[in-house]
């Protein structure tokens, strides 16, 4: 086993996130394209894609015990890749309806979520104290998003939707072997709050951070569901909205090279805020000009802020506050409660709501999600945060 300070696996560390996040850079912006071609209707793909993050509710807390537990972070994660990919393959049975989809989810997703979590706390141990160094890590999550999103898009353009689940099943091929080649770091050697994980969810301070980052990924329900058709529907092309979507990376590369600076300049409770704050923008662009290239291209811009700066700025704070055998377990929960529960939530909402109430006016409902995001944050988050002490 590594110890913790040992050299960084700079590499290894990198192309794990390349692998995983170019797995999203297929399911987010086509798999709800895939499901409408294969004809489910509105309300069928918002439960199955909140079937996709609900799992992640439960998944990750799961393998997080066990990983704490155990110390074997890193055999986690790679069974957790292999089991998904077995899973997923079901999907190319023929003949299969909405039940058995929301089976093949459920399946797929159960094992998939348990590997970022882990991995992300793998990370951070073998970060130590340079955790300043994560963005240039992560960076590589959001080049791997993009290639997929460009690459694919033009492909269903030239060869139809139907090769989304094939494209798949060899990122995920990719993404299990490159798992076989990240070390384990050792155990974080901070204390663990004294009182246990009950005790450090009492703060409230975390249990308000968490709150404020669940309502800001219900906001992005509507987005990971139904962006893609929402602009299927105003006439863009697969490889139109491979590039919006394209837009929207290449600022969160950015902004993930500038948060080294910034984190510690700024603090997490201003970024935190304004990311969410900026959520009302990006949102209620998309609600209120959907035949605006160059508005959905600002509202994509915007991602910088609702997705790259937040979840840095977030995930620091999770670090800090969950130390020691707790250390799995808070990003598990963190996972769980942002990017499980609030999207599985607001996908949920929008597919009851997108035929009656339309897309636009759901998408002003996550503006709505984001506004609620930013006040609990500047309530909630300390003005001088434990991890970043001179700064609001």
């Amino acid at each position: 086993m590594a110890v913790v300070g040992a050299a960084l696996p700079f590499v290894r560390l990198s192309a794990f996130y390349l692998a995983f996040f170019g797995v999203l850079g297929v399911l987010s912006p086509y798999w709800g394209p895939y499901l409408k071609a294969r004809g489910f209707d509105a309300a069928a793909i918002g439960t199955l894609i909140a079937l996709l993050h609900g799992t992640k509710i439960i998944a990750p807390n799961l393998w997080a015990w066990v990983a704490d537990h155990t110390g074997q972070r890193i055999v986690i994660i790679r069974m957790a890749c292999v089991m998904a990919l077995i899973a997923f393959s079901g999907v190319l049975l023929p003949g299969g309806g909405f039940a058995w989809m929301a089976f093949v989810m459920i399946g797929f997703s159960f094992f998939w979520h348990a590997a970022m979590p882990q991995f992300e706390a793998n990370t951070m141990n073998h970060l130590v104290n340079q955790t300043h160094r994560y963005p240039r890590i992560r960076v590589w999550g959001t080049v791997g998003f993009m290639v997929s999103v460009l690459g694919v898009g033009e492909g269903i353009d030239r060869l139809g939707v139907e090769i989304v689940p094939l494209v798949l099943i060899g990122l995920f091929v990719f993404l299990a072997l490159v798992s076989l080649s990240v070390p384990q770091a050792g155990q974080d050697d901070r204390t663990s709050d004294a009182g246990g994980l009950l005790a450090v969810l009492r703060q409230p301070p975390v249990f308000g951070l968490l709150i404020a980052c669940f309502l800001l990924q219900a906001s992005h329900g509507p987005f990971y569901a139904f962006y893609s058709i929402y602009l299927q529907d105003h006439g863009y092309s697969a490889t139109a909205i491979g590039m919006l979507w394209a837009i929207a990376l290449t600022a969160e590369i950015g902004v993930f090279l500038l948060m080294p600076r910034w984190l510690p300049r700024f603090g997490p409770r201003r970024l935190l805020t304004i990311a969410m704050a900026l959520g009302v923008v990006r949102w209620t662009l998309v609600a209120r000009f959907p035949e605006l290239v160059a508005a959905q291209g600002l509202a994509q811009l915007l991602h910088a802020a609702t997705f790259g700066v937040y979840h840095v700025a977030a995930i620091s704070l999770i670090h800090r506050y969950f130390t020691g055998s707790l250390q799995g377990r808070g990003q598990a929960i963190y996972s769980s409660m942002t990017f499980g529960a609030g999207v599985a939530l607001g996908s949920f909402v929008a597919g009851s709501l997108w035929d009656t109430a339309g897309g636009s006016q759901t998408f002003y409902l996550a503006a709505g999600f984001a506004a609620l995001a930013a006040v609990t944050a500047a309530m909630v988050v300390p003005a001088r945060s434990r991890l970043y002490p001179s700064h609001a």
